[in-house]
């Protein structure tokens, strides 16, 4: 009978990418912590609706890519595809739209879509993202903008920002007026993605991969040449403080992420060091999104990370931390061993050895399990209250008292 497989895409983790995974998360959480964020978590499992009204149902995540079925209960539901919808309509489900006041989330945890496989890009995959409700500042855009560089800064993870502003409901519908004449004039030439998108969403025609789309988009109008006054001036202040903040961007007009929520600020962390698709963090501001899902009208910003994505590029700090053995020469020095394990593991990383073994035979299991501290009880030691250290690295040795130990 033949091994049961993991399916096509999702990836155990473990061993070194284990330790990379957690080193990211405990310190992405801790920048977003000092930037006043607190922990948020969601289902993996929510109604499929949630994301059609919220994601949009002309992208792709939806019309192609989402892991849908109906359960038991003859529900419509889906494995979460990105992390905002459900955050969303837990603030609204919590009624904090009611309430007032801002409120500054972060999240982690596995996202699903199904598309091919590929380098950093998995059926399940995992995303770290904060989202701020409340506050329409365009200073709050300049804050996440600048929480997910310090993050990306610390990792140190070279990267490019690229920026846009894709208006709201006053602008839009002369600017969505404008792109569909210039689409159709060459309609039959572009994809059959981008001639639906036409009909359903035309400015995610923008969004094509498709090499020669994008080539016959080259000339389309610009967003940003069509913004009305406060987009403009929302946009130009936004410039304004990262330049002052010293904050390299550039503005790529085509820019538009690939969910339908977005407005205003649309913005994209890219690296040339993964291969072609080269997106490694991005967000925007989604001031209709809360409105949409049945709450009152809220402005919201939000930005997410692929963790896979980021992996190969995280370079760990060099934080060297102690892992202890403590081991048994004497059977009955294994009570003993077991309160000082239990005493230490308050302060370090301590691993016990539960058979009392000679004292060559701690030390090999001691290098086997990573240990650089090898600490052991015999029978003097038990008589004597003492317990024998050697630190591997350094080869210092001594026997001092447990209570000093």
């Amino acid at each position: 009978m033949a091994n049961i497989q993991s399916l096509r895409g999702m990836n155990d983790i473990l061993g070194e990418d284990s330790k990379y995974f957690t080193y990211f998360i405990e310190n992405a959480s801790r920048i977003a912590k000092n930037y006043g964020f607190s922990y948020l978590e969601t289902p993996i499992l929510e109604e499929t609706a949630l994301f059609k009204r919220s994601v949009g149902e002309s992208s792709d995540i939806v019309n192609k890519e989402m892991y849908q079925f109906i359960d038991k209960g003859e529900n419509d539901v889906c494995l979460r595809p990105e992390g905002t919808a459900g955050v969303v309509r837990s603030f609204v489900q919590n009624k904090f739209d009611r309430a007032g006041g801002t409120y500054k989330w972060f999240y982690y945890g596995p996202m699903f879509r199904y598309e091919r496989p590929q380098k950093g890009r998995l059926r399940q995959f995992h995303q770290f993202g904060c989202e701020v409700f409340g506050q329409a500042s365009v200073y709050e855009d300049a804050n996440i903008i600048m929480m997910l560089k310090d993050i990306l800064d610390f990792f140190e993870i070279k990267f490019t920002l690229q920026l846009n502003s894709l208006g709201c409901p006053t602008c839009m519908p002369t600017y969505r007026e404008n792109l569909v004449k210039h689409l159709t004039s060459f309609k039959d030439d572009l994809c059959e993605d981008c001639n639906r998108r036409i009909e359903t969403n035309p400015i995610r025609v923008l969004d094509c991969k498709n090499e020669n789309c994008q080539k016959l988009l080259y000339n389309a109008p610009k967003i940003t040449n069509n913004l009305c006054e406060k987009c403009d001036t929302d946009f130009e202040k936004l410039k304004e403080i990262l330049d002052f903040n010293g904050i390299e961007y550039e503005i790529d007009t085509n820019l538009v992420r690939g969910l339908d929520y977005y407005s205003q600020t649309a913005f994209e962390f890219t690296s040339n060091e993964i291969g072609a698709q080269s997106a490694i963090a991005g967000g925007g501001r989604y001031d209709k999104l809360v409105e949409f899902l049945g709450g009152r009208e809220t402005p919201g910003i939000g930005f997410a990370i692929g963790i896979e994505r980021l992996l190969e590029l995280v370079k760990m700090k060099e934080q060297k931390e102690d892992i202890v053995y403590v081991g048994a020469m004497d059977d009955k020095a294994l009570n003993l061993v077991s309160k000082v394990v239990n005493e230490k593991r308050k302060t370090t990383k301590t691993i016990m050895e539960y058979t009392s073994r000679g004292f060559g035979k701690h030390f090999k299991l001691a290098e086997k399990q990573g240990a650089n501290i090898v600490a052991l009880i015999g029978e003097n030691e038990l008589n004597d209250n003492t317990i024998y250290v050697k630190n591997i690295e350094t080869q210092e040795e001594k026997t001092i008292k447990i209570e000093d130990f």
